[in-house]
This record gives C-alpha cells, structure tokens and sequence, in this order.
C-alpha cells in the first residue's frame, strides 16, 4: 500500500500509540464498554515507552506509518493462554488503527505483518482475543482466517465484557 509502511517500534513511537490505542478504544467499543471507564482511560506514555524500551527479544511491537506518521499500531508473540503452550502457539496481542485511519488498508497491512513475524520463528498456530460484541473486528480477523475456537471469558471494565478467543490455524 503506497506510503504506508510498517517497522519495528521504538520508544519514541510510545506516545503515538498510546493515543491511538485510547482513540481505538473509544470509537469501537463505545457501546460495548460503559462510557465512563471509555472516557477515563489514561493515555499512559511512560508505561508504554518503558514496554517498548524493554521488550522481550520473543515480542514484536511493531507500528504502521503514513508520512511519518504512526497510524497503527500490531504487538504479538508466543500464546499467554495456558492451554496453548506450545512452540508452535502464536498469540496477536493489540492490533489497532487510529480510526481516522479505518477502511484504508492499515489494518491488514499490520495483521500480514504480524502473522509473517509469528510464522518466520515458527509460530504457525495463532490466536487473538476480541470483544464478542465487537462484530467489526470479528468480521476483520475472519477475513483472516480467524474463527471462534469455543473459548471465552469476562474481562473487567466497570462491567463484566466477555471475550472469545479466535483461532487461525497452520
């Protein structure tokens, strides 16, 4: 996709993405989650430049630029899930887009991205947590490949907001 490009994060991108990632968060799951923990949420730059600073050599946080500009913004490595131990066990952490940025290819140039970056260590089998309310980025990540594995849980956000898990295999 002419003039957007995706690297490897540094921390000077901290505060881009956190700001994207709140944005994100606001725009999609209002609805889904209550407005006052939506409206309260801390763009925290110093966590996040910390995170990026110090990243395990196993992760990858990588961003999307658009004239200099980060734009998205993909973290993934091995599966967090204790029923997927194994070698082969990828996990997509975040995938978010600046949502002045939506429907113009960002997002799929981050999940190529990212399922390239799990598949060259070997990570074939990938999975990803998404709202299950969330039918937009359902519909995304089964352009994918993706589909419910059966797995949910409550995430906490002022409310109980289940999650399911999404599973693309090898």
């Amino acid at each position: 996709m002419a003039g957007i490009a995706v690297r490897p994060s540094v921390p000077e991108d901290a505060e881009a993405v956190e700001r994207l990632r709140i944005a994100g968060w606001q725009t999609a799951y209002r609805g889904i989650i209550p407005d006052d923990f939506l409206d309260g949420l801390p763009v925290d730059v110093a966590r996040r430049r910390r995170h990026m600073a110090q990243l395990p050599a196993e992760l990858s946080d990588s961003v999307a630029t658009e004239d200099g500009a980060v734009v998205g913004w993909v973290s993934c490595g091995p599966c967090r899930d204790p029923d997927r131990p194994g070698a082969r066990q990828g996990e997509i952490f975040a995938c978010y887009v600046d949502p002045a940025a939506w429907r113009r290819g960002v997002g799929g140039l981050l999940m190529e991205h990212a399922l390239a970056v799990l598949a060259a260590v070997g990570r074939d089998d990938v999975t990803l947590w998404v709202l299950e309310a969330n039918d937009r980025a359902r519909r995304f990540y089964e352009r994918f490949g993706f589909a419910p594995d059966g797995k949910r849980m409550l995430r906490e956000f002022g409310v109980p907001v289940p999650e399911v898990r999404y599973w693309r295999p090898a």
